[in-house]
């Protein structure tokens, strides 16, 4: 089996991405999960750029990467100074990297009007550069940025260019798409014009300018180079670069070449939503083979189909790439799904059981009103509990009242009154709030956590709002959805109504009553 190198640039090149910014912890932290799912070659950041990436090439030395190679980026030398006088290029060998990789023009264009050099002198630097580098590096890597842009404007000089860096001794060619602009006819086309010319090992690095770096990417490798250059989730400049997760899950599962073993293969959400988290960035719901919908069932022909052969719907499966499936529920939902969501929820229930068509029924009048259950399954298991008849609470609302109170200089308060029964004891509280919602909160675990102290393990993540077009206006029904989560779960809930408050109060009973009914037996 062919064995493809990953070549992972999100430290660097990810970087440039906008509102992206790595701490130092993040890196370091980064580069160890990088180094688990057996990513080749790290490449870290630019020596001398900024005093981060020189803490970084001090400190990643000190980790234990297994097979993992740390990669130090630069340039090729100023046109003005000699290789062995460029500070750049000392700063790279400073950094001791096993691995070295430089950039440089291989479009006409760049050369004339970035560098304003002649060809000839950019071809000399590009050869000394790499020759400079090879004497103290153990392997050098050549980017040849703009390279199907300069290859599609002047052949000749854009193949004269790799020459140097392939003459010099550079271990890698690695060629750029680096506008993202290039489509997989051109990218095919070119390959096979330049490897029937050189014997070197090359790379391919592309950008998503035209939403295809993936297709590239593949392209590339049916035609034959052994490592291909990307970032975790596809973060780059402008539309990001190659998604590598996306790419390793195709070279291993269709193209059936090797690039990390299967059991890492089965940790690539894990790290993908790693890298999420250390960026602050949300997770792509509809990412291929990583997101939470990559292997998510709506409508009830589907659910029939897979509950039966998962094969029907899914082209692998799903814990292959650390996923798993999942059915949802909706208005298009078919007695299958609740079957599905009744054995996921551990619920024994006979498919000709009455229930089954009267939980349908009351799904599909509730996602009428508004009420969304996709992203609040907490709030399903409970209604399906009810209709089975198989729910108890474990309180009982007798009132609440919440009052809001501007101060003259603009702040603003919020206090919320609550009376609920809790085993036949009547719980009277007041607390104050940033918000209603807030106050309400508060109000509520002060009640309950006395009566039921696993409550105070849950904390809320998320708090979003809608306001859905059945009515026009302040009178419009809103639909509120909540996220939240203990040390070991999280869980989604929803209300619905014309009053944001009384939507508010119905997710949050949900949320608790939720985590009551999973940790205390009644």
């Amino acid at each position: 089996m062919k064995k493809i190198e990953i070549y992972d640039t999100l430290l660097r090149d990810g970087a440039q991405a906008e509102d992206i910014s790595f701490t130092l912890e993040d890196k370091l932290l980064i580069t160890e999960k990088l180094s688990e799912l057996g990513i080749h070659f790290i490449e870290g950041g630019w020596p001398g750029s900024n005093p981060k990436d020189e803490d970084y090439f001090k400190k990643v030395k000190k980790l234990k990467l297994g097979s993992s190679h740390v990669v130090a980026f630069g340039a090729t030398r100023h046109p003005k100074k000699k290789a062995s006088e460029d500070p750049q290029l000392g700063a790279l060998i400073a950094a001791e990297t096993p691995v070295v990789t430089i950039f440089g023009k291989s479009w006409c264009l760049h050369v004339q009007e970035a560098l304003r050099i002649s060809n000839e002198e950019n071809r000399a630097l590009i050869h000394d550069s790499v020759s400079h580098l090879k004497r103290h590096v153990s392997q050098v890597f050549y980017d040849a940025e703009h390279f199907f842009d300069g290859y599609k404007s002047d052949p000749e000089y854009a193949l004269a260019t790799i020459r140097a860096a392939h003459e010099a001794g550079a271990d890698r060619i690695v060629l750029c798409d680096t506008n993202g602009g290039s489509l997989p006819n051109e990218i095919g086309k070119i390959l096979d014009e330049v490897m029937g010319q050189m014997t070197a090992q090359f790379g391919i690095h592309c950008h998503n300018d035209s939403g295809v770096a993936v297709a590239n990417s593949l392209v590339a490798l049916q035609k034959g180079v052994v490592q291909v250059q990307g970032t975790m989730n596809g973060y780059g400049e402008r539309c990001g670069n190659a998604n590598l997760t996306t790419l390793m899950a195709n070279i291993k599962l269709k193209l059936g070449m090797d690039c990390i073993s299967d059991t890492q293969l089965t940790r690539l959400r894990e790290v993908s939503r790693f890298v999420d988290e250390r960026v602050n960035r949300f997770h792509l719901t509809h990412a291929p083979y990583v997101g939470d919908s990559a292997f998510a069932h709506k409508g009830g022909v589907h659910v029939s189909a897979i509950r039966k052969n998962p094969q029907t719907y899914e082209h692998i499966s799903p814990e292959k790439v650390g996923n798993r499936q999942r059915v949802l529920v909706s208005e298009l939902s078919g007695q299958g799904n609740i079957l599905y969501k009744a054995e996921e929820f551990g619920l024994k229930i006979d498919d000709k059981d009455p229930a089954v068509k009267e939980i349908v029924r009351r799904l599909k009048e509730l996602e009428s009103m508004g009420f969304e259950y996709e992203g609040a399954e907490a709030s399903f298991e409970i209604l399906m509990k009810k209709a089975l008849k198989r729910y108890k609470s474990h309180f009982r609302l007798i009132s609440f009242n919440v009052s809001d109170e501007v101060l003259p200089d603009g702040q603003s308060r919020s206090e919320a009154t609550l009376k609920i029964e809790v085993n036949g004891e009547i719980e009277h509280t007041v607390s104050g709030g940033d918000g209603p919602v807030h106050a309400l909160d508060r109000a509520l675990r002060k009640a309950l956590e006395r009566f039921y102290p696993p409550l105070k393990e849950v904390r809320l993540l998320d708090y979003k709002v809608r306001v859905l077009p059945s009515h026009p206006g302040t009178a419009a029904t809103v639909r509120v959805m909540i996220e939240s989560a203990d040390d070991h779960d999280h869980w989604g809930t929803v209300g619905v109504s014309e009053n944001i408050i009384q939507a508010s109060w119905q997710a949050l009973v949900d949320s608790m009553d939720y985590k009551l009914m999973k940790t205390v037996k009644k």
